[in-house]
């Protein structure tokens, strides 16, 4: 059988660490946070959704055919050159994006356009630490070598490169990377050198997350598959004391409700015959407990249920 017709490559599964989950092929959780944002759907170049502010200076790209699948910027007016810029490829997890997005959409939300007082747009820390502040709080490890400081995740399957120079105001300092080397299997968030801290800082709390996300079977790498739990989505439990409807159930109710439809309405000939039926089945019923339960028929008799009145 081939591997592609095999259904459980479909089934629905938890996915932790949430770093090593890859993408879903949607973009949908990172731009959750600024839905309410303008949408630019460009037809022609290589972004294909643009997320703006609604004055322009936070921008999100969609490039959903590049290696770079997300490139984010801020700028001091909307036709300004960027501040600072976030990328992010095609194999990072988009619930790592929403930590950025989400801290953008409150800062902007915060702001005044007027003054020019966004936090995303606020100088960067002197302290590398500061940006990357969630890693080291859930123990990822650090070392230092020339001017570089790297973090490394427990597991060993993640980490942080960070260039404690920052030699230019564009060049890059902090590279968040999770998942083995190679195109499809190592996800990559930099950013640049005057990012805020504190916008690093939530991509890092996003990314540091125990929370599993929920991915398909066939999303996840075949190098990366051994190196992450996958625990199925099961259906939610039936509520306590309920059960299947037996075959007999299902023919109780279908007779039910036929009689039901013919007794508000008994304008066919099937109609008719159900409450023909029914009749039958009413005086043979009668009769039997005419004859072996004689003092039954004194009691009184059932009231019918209220009619009910067809919609």
């Amino acid at each position: 059988m081939s591997p592609f017709s095999d259904p459980s490559r479909y089934e629905e599964v938890l996915v932790s660490p949430l770093y090593l989950a890859g993408s879903n092929g949607a973009g949908d959780a990172g731009f959750a946070p600024v839905a309410h944002w303008r949408h630019h759907y460009l037809d022609d170049g290589p972004c294909q959704l643009l997320v703006t502010s609604p004055d322009q200076r936070i921008r999100i790209g969609w490039f959903g055919d590049d290696f770079e699948l997300w490139k984010i910027t801020a700028s001091e007016e909307a036709l300004a050159p960027p501040r600072w810029t976030a990328t992010f490829n095609h194999v990072t997890p988009a619930e790592i994006v929403a930590g950025l997005t989400t801290a953008l959409a409150q800062d902007y939300a915060a702001s005044d356009p007027y003054e020019n007082d966004g936090r995303f747009l606020a100088d960067p820390s002197f302290s590398w630490a500061d940006a990357v502040r969630p890693l080291l709080d859930a123990g990822w490890q650090s070392r230092h070598t020339y001017g570089f400081v790297d973090l490394v995740s427990p597991d060993g399957f993640a980490g942080a490169e960070i260039d404690s120079y920052r030699e230019g105001p564009s060049s890059q300092f902090i590279t968040l990377w999770a998942g083995p080397r190679g195109w499809g299997t190592r996800a990559e968030a930099v950013f640049t050198a005057r990012t805020p801290a504190h916008l690093i800082a939530a991509t890092a709390a996003a990314m540091a997350s125990s929370a599993p996300v929920v991915r398909e079977r066939h999303m996840i790498h075949r190098e990366v598959e051994y190196l992450v739990t996958l625990t199925p989505v099961t259906p939610a439990a039936a509520p306590q004391g309920s059960r299947a409807p037996t075959p007999l159930d299902v023919r109780r109710t279908a007779v039910t409700e036929a009689v039901r439809r013919a007794a508000r309405a008994p304008r066919t000939a099937a109609d008719l015959r159900v409450i023909a039926a029914q009749s039958r089945t009413t005086s043979s019923a009668r009769m039997r407990s005419s004859t072996l339960a004689p003092t039954a028929a004194t009691r009184p008799p059932v009231a019918s249920p209220p009619r009910r009145h067809s919609r």
